[in-house]
């Protein structure tokens, strides 16, 4: 990373560039906010760590001019210790974080690593944006925040390989769509793209969904069947829903994804099959094996890459776009005006992108003006206040604390080595504000 190095003390200078030089990182330094903005423009710069309180022109004045120049950069502001309103004015200017003096070496690699990895998301959807062609999708994609480009991320990275993925959320997030676009990412891309939803088959009819059947295999199999398998050779198979599996239907699932080949119903000749295998789930399959309810051999053996679908509570961002995509796929000349629109922000949305459709199919189908406004939105929606509506400040501030805590463990999979350097704080500290909290992993 090319890191500029801003402040009038050239022994701090010289302190923050040798140790970010021996991490790999390529330093320039300025020793005032004037050469800062001439280094700037000459060279390229990934991250500013930014003094504020510098003689001539002050951090907040380089903060402003640098934004203007390259909306893009990272900035992170070190202020005196204890200067919060100065931190609270730096981060309404652009800065990424801030960092108080004397600064903390090793919170600074921390808060470096996780610009960096930020960083690398963005490359990587904007790769995955770029590299696909929309229409072959079943609805837009939309990944205007942080938890969705971490998955395009994911996405991009494993569509190349020949593993086996399995898709985790909640009904409703958009598996399928992230499984179509595992595809078209792939070198598999030309050739079916064939989803089976699990959940829709009657028990006594999987083995010939899966597999296929020979002709007299059972009574009404009067041609041979090709199975999903055989339909998705050289392809991509997408098991939707796939902890609704029956045991022995598992058994042979498993058999089949090791040996690469399949049995028809009724037949005797193993076929061989070539086919990139994606699991889709909204059920805790790690908590099914440990109940006896999936295989765990067969659970390990789908669960190669994992990737967590957020809900849409935690990309709540996405969701003006998301209802223009739907009111433009109706047909609808509708608009939400502003109070409308927050409201439905404020919604937890238990069913996910799917409710929010059928939700503005209700609404525009009611609505009496193309204008919609908060008296046109569904009662659910029109009378939700949220899990903090009442409460005096300090139980609304742990709450907005024991959501971030939350969502930074979720992103790392609950890993609290990693959802700790995420928030700049030590595991031990984490680890306190969960048990004050009462932050425990469901399942």
């Amino acid at each position: 990373m090319n890191i500029l190095i801003v402040d009038d003390e050239s022994l701090q200078r010289g302190l923050l560039a040798g140790f970010l030089a021996k991490q790999g990182h390529a330093v320039v330094e300025a020793a005032s906010g004037e050469d800062a903005l001439q280094r700037f423009m000459a060279e390229p710069v990934d991250l500013v760590l930014l003094d504020h309180r510098m003689p001539g022109m002050a951090g907040d004045e380089v903060l402003a001019r640098m934004k203007e120049r390259n909306p893009l950069v990272r900035v992170i502001m070190i202020t005196a210790y204890g200067a919060v309103d100065t931190a609270v004015r730096a981060m309404q200017l652009g800065a990424d974080d801030f960092l108080e003096k004397p600064v903390d070496l090793q919170l600074l690699l921390a808060r470096i690593g996780a610009i960096e990895e930020r960083l690398y998301i963005a490359g990587d959807a904007a790769r995955v944006e770029a590299a696909i062609d929309t229409a072959a999708l079943p609805v837009k994609l939309i990944a205007a925040s942080p938890a969705m480009r971490h998955v395009l991320s994911l996405v991009l990275r494993a569509a190349p390989s020949p593993w086996t993925v399995l898709l985790q959320g909640e009904t409703g997030t958009g598996k399928e769509l992230i499984a179509r676009l595992l595809h078209l990412l792939s070198p598999r891309k030309e050739q079916p793209f064939v989803a089976l939803n699990c959940a829709a088959v009657p028990e006594g009819l999987f083995e010939s969904e899966l597999f296929g059947h020979e002709k007299g295999a059972f009574t009404g199999a009067i041609n041979r069947r090709r199975g999903v398998f055989e339909q998705a050779h050289r392809g991509t198979l997408l098991l939707d829903e796939v902890g609704e599996l029956p045991l022995p239907v598992q058994a042979k699932l498993l058999r089949s994804l090791q040996e690469q080949t399949i049995r028809r119903v009724g037949g005797e000749q193993p076929v061989p099959v070539d086919v990139r295998i994606v699991a889709a789930t909204n059920r805790d399959l790690r908590q099914m094996a440990a109940d006896g309810n999936f295989r765990e051999d067969l659970y390990f053996r789908l669960n190669v890459i994992a990737i967590e679908i957020p809900p849409l509570r935690r990309r709540k961002e996405e969701i003006p776009e998301l209802v223009r995509f739907f009111l433009a796929k109706f047909g609808s000349p509708a608009v939400l005006d502003d109070q409308a629109m927050q409201q439905l922000a404020k919604y937890h949305f238990p069913g996910n992108v799917r409710e929010l459709e059928h939700i503005l199919q209700r609404t525009v189908t009611l609505a009496r003006s193309p204008q919609i406004g908060l008296r046109d939105l569904p009662p659910e929606i029109r009378e939700y206040r949220g899990p903090v509506a009442e409460g005096d400040l300090v139980h609304r501030l742990a709450e907005v604390e024991r959501q971030l805590l939350i969502e930074a463990l979720e992103r790392h999979q609950w890993v609290q080595t990693r959802a700790a350097a995420d928030l700049g704080i030590s595991e031990r500290v984490l680890r306190y504000k969960m048990e004050r909290l009462g932050i425990t992993k469901k399942g």
